[in-house]
């Protein structure tokens, strides 16, 4: 059942990348957070469970891949955008309101590849399944 395992490990890095996408999506016209700073968009750090290291450690011996994982959740490098808009609430002293610095186009980008990870990781979770039914059949 690795195979299968594998997969949902992928589905499971996908989804949640998935959401911090739609978060920075959701909140690119905030300009303020609960704590009074701009929103700061982020992005998901993710990288196999076992690493490089550990398998090179392993004396040479093929190890087994075992999935990937979250790392981290780290805030995009960039910045904020600043826009005139002098009847703004939350406009400073010189008229001027921040915004996150969201490119749009690139979340967009971003979201269209992760769903097709997505897609891909479900592909193969399913035909591992359906060769393990298989495998059952055959061995009756």
């Amino acid at each position: 059942m690795q195979a299968a395992q594998i997969s949902r490990t992928g589905l499971d890095v996908e989804w949640q990348r998935l959401q911090v996408i739609a978060q920075n999506l959701a909140n690119m016209n905030t300009t303020r957070t609960a704590s009074g700073d701009p929103y700061r968009p982020s992005q998901l750090i993710t990288g196999p469970k076992v690493s490089f290291a550990d398998a090179v450690r392993d004396k040479g011996m093929p190890s087994r891949p075992t999935g990937v994982e979250v790392l981290g959740l780290e805030a995009i490098p960039g910045g904020v955008r600043r826009v005139h808009e002098p009847g703004h609430p939350h406009a400073d002293a010189d008229g001027f309101v921040t915004y996150p610095d969201i490119d749009h186009a690139a979340q967009m980008t971003l979201l269209i590849k992760t769903s097709r990870v997505y897609e891909a990781n479900l592909t193969a979770l399913t035909i591992a399944q359906q060769m393990y039914a298989r495998a059952l059949e055959l061995g009756k």
